[in-house]
């Protein structure tokens, strides 16, 4: 198997550097309107998780904009704001023409999904899309089998790998639907857009036909004979 090694003009260019710092200043965006609406919530005691999603219900339906939106406190949008974070950089950063179809088909798309599967309860929260993101991340570095997305597979997999068990209905009070839901996007939309966002990838000279050094052996070389006659 090889690899492709991203070429250093690209990923070290001043666009690079900037669409990178795009990428978490809206990460940070998202991530502080979250705690923003928590704080808002709780000031104001406005009880807005009763927007949540709910299953098979029309008026639940709204929880398809809004639940990923709502928290139930600290504790809950704590653990969600490190892999926001992260996800959310890192779909913008390497995957920027696919991001802006894959991120809205996985914020309305696990909650659709969820709203057939789900529990007859209330389910809110930002970690089904952040399921979506991190497994659209992990699979896409797979698949492109390029150097730079492979290591950030790897590396989301070795941070977050143990959310897998999320999708299972092991804790009653956690909402194993919306997790489900958004890994299974994520995972769908790796392989449609497999071929969106390649990376250039660096080519030495002896990779081009008209460029063969000489120490390579072709068909004509005359040590290549000699080989065959040994």
């Amino acid at each position: 198997m090889h690899l492709g090694k991203p070429d250093p003009r690209f990923i070290e260019s001043g666009r690079a550097q900037r669409n990178f710092r795009l990428a978490l200043k809206i990460a940070l965006a998202l991530t502080g309107l979250l705690w923003l609406i928590l704080f808002v919530d709780g000031l104001f005691g406005l009880e807005l998780v009763r927007f949540g999603l709910r299953p098979r219900h029309l008026t639940g339906l709204i929880g398809l904009l809004t639940a990923p939106l709502l928290h139930a406190g600290v504790e809950h949008l704590f653990s969600n704001t490190a892999p926001l974070i992260v996800s959310m950089t890192t779909i913008l950063y390497l995957y920027p023409r696919s991001s802006v179809r894959v991120i809205p088909i996985i914020w309305i798309g696990s909650g659709l999904l969820a709203w057939f599967i789900g529990r007859p309860s209330l389910h809110f929260g930002a970690s089904g899309f952040i399921y979506g993101l991190l497994a659209f991340v992990f699979i896409s570095g797979i698949l492109r089998l390029e150097m730079r997305s492979v290591a950030v597979s790897v590396l989301v997999w070795f941070l977050y790998g143990s959310m897998i068990w999320g999708v299972l209905p092991i804790r009653p009070n956690m909402s194993w639907e919306l997790h489900l839901s958004g890994a299974i996007l994520g995972v769908v939309l790796a392989i449609v857009y497999r071929r969106w966002d390649v990376m250039p990838v660096k080519r030495y000279e002896w990779e081009d036909d008209d460029s063969v050094p000489d120490w390579f052996p072709t068909e004509e070389s005359p040590n290549s004979k000699d080989n065959d006659d040994v």
